[in-house]
């Protein structure tokens, strides 16, 4: 009984088997050096390809304006507010692992941070763009979206949650890009010693700021890095929040609603972590990191993914239960038009992707398969993107006045601002694992067998 006990609380190893911290060196920095295999010029291929359609429906969008959408009236807001809430959810998981995980100390998340850290800054990079190109005129964006003093005393509007949002996302990008940096700065000065030719000795040693492994640096780094984890813990939960404003403080019918701010950090931690899931699976298996990034670890990211989406589903179902129970016609007309209208095909998908599917890790063999895994994370981030259309373009169609009811039908140059949106962070996550360390050198290290040394005696642990 005790046996069984010991074998079932026993902490599962971050590094699998007894790899040396030269070794880890090595294996994590040998990307950088070595040429690239076919299959990443086949992802860059595809990917720079989506990003070149994006690039030409951009440069139509300046060209001939908004119009090109899908968008009508009612529907203001169309693919590019939905692609925006997307992204900035696919944002939230990098800062969840890197900040939230670290000051819970879990030893588990030490494979993925870095990874995640990066694919948070592409994140928001591509929903900033929707923003932008939204306005119509993205070159008055500096003019109308941020403050600054002049002689006419025109300021923005400051209790507009869409002015909210200018704040939040670019401290969210600011704080998460210091942060990606401050962690990057050992292992550009493992880098820089590891440098075989004068120009990457160059170009390292001015990214690494001076580092020489020291115990006084080590000192501040560690410090540092705490400090700015407790400052980016409060960013998962306010940037989607306030995001979730813009939407909870109207009067539209199937926006306003009080239980958005949780509803959307949930369903933004769920989004991000099944992209994290789905990209890091194959990074694992084309560069031998299975050792690295162990089944353990993603097995606990579909456990937060199943605790995230059942969130999610709980929100669904208190939503549609607030809209019968007030006894507001046009709340409760909106919930109907999502179920039975002409869009209740995404509300199908939404159900069955977001809330359905992930129940599947329940099962220990469906967390435990990379396919089963693969597979489902890429439904929840169908369903996600479905969920924010629903919210947005459906809520939207049908007004308070059937006059004005109309469908919205996206044009190609919708799907051109989305796939390109994709390719442009396919493209910046291949080269970030080409040209970085897409595993924290430093950090890894740190969790091998033997790094933390331990004493024993008379069966006590101190540690």
């Amino acid at each position: 009984m005790s046996a069984t006990l010991m074998d079932y609380t026993k902490e599962v190893p971050v590094v699998e088997g007894t790899p040396t911290a030269a070794s880890l060196d090595e294996a994590i920095s040998k990307p950088l050096y070595t040429f690239p295999k076919r299959n990443w010029f086949i992802g860059l291929a595809i990917s720079g390809s989506m990003l070149l359609f994006g690039i030409i429906t951009v440069t139509w969008l300046l060209w001939k304006g908004v119009g090109i959408w899908g968008i009508n009236q009612p529907v203001e807001w169309g693919f590019d507010v939905v692609n925006f809430v997307f992204w900035v959810g696919i944002g939230h998981a990098g800062t969840l692992i890197s900040a939230i995980l670290f000051l819970l100390r879990q030893k588990w998340r030490t494979g993925i941070a870095r990874f995640a850290e990066a694919m948070t800054l592409f994140a928001v990079l591509c929903a900033v763009q929707f923003v932008l190109f939204h306005t119509g005129r993205p070159w008055l964006a500096i003019v109308y979206l941020f403050p600054y003093v002049t002689q006419h005393g025109v300021w923005v509007n400051f209790i507009s949650p869409l002015e909210w949002d200018v704040f939040a996302v670019n401290t969210y990008f600011t704080v998460s890009a210091v942060f990606w940096y401050v962690g990057l700065i050992p292992d550009l000065a493992t880098l820089r010693d590891r440098a075989t030719t004068k120009m990457r000795k160059t170009v390292f040693t001015i990214l690494s700021l001076g580092w020489r492994f020291s115990n006084r640096h080590w000192q501040h780094y560690e410090r540092a890095y705490l400090i700015m984890a407790g400052f980016a813990t409060p960013l998962v939960l306010s940037v989607h929040t306030i995001v979730s404003f813009d939407f909870a403080v109207s009067v539209i019918p199937g926006w306003h609603s009080t239980i958005f701010p949780p509803y959307f950090v949930a369903g933004a931690i769920f989004s991000g972590f099944a992209m994290v899931q789905n990209v890091l699976i194959v990074t694992r298996k084309a560069f031998n990191f299975e050792y690295l990034i162990t089944m353990d670890t993603i097995e606990k990211m579909n456990k937060i993914m199943l605790l995230t989406g059942s969130m999610v589903g709980f929100a669904y179902l208190t939503e549609s239960f607030i809209a019968w129970y007030s006894g507001n016609p046009f709340e409760q007309f909106t919930f109907l038009n999502y179920a039975l209208g002409p869009y209740g095909w995404s509300a199908a998908v939404l159900i069955s992707c977001n809330v359905l599917l992930p129940q599947l890790f329940w099962f220990k063999k469906v967390r435990t398969s990379l396919l089963a895994s693969f597979i489902l994370a890429i439904f929840v981030n169908v369903g996600m993107w479905f969920e924010r259309f629903i919210i947005i373009v459906v809520s939207l169609h049908r007004d308070y006045l059937p006059s004005s009811w109309r469908m919205f039908i996206p044009t190609v140059w919708d799907f051109g601002m989305l796939i390109g949106s994709f390719g442009l962070f396919f493209t910046l996550v291949l080269l970030f694992v080409k040209f970085l360390p897409s595993i924290s050198m430093s950090e890894i290290k740190s969790v091998i067998p033997g790094a933390q040394p331990s004493h024993h005696g008379n069966g006590a642990h101190h540690g």
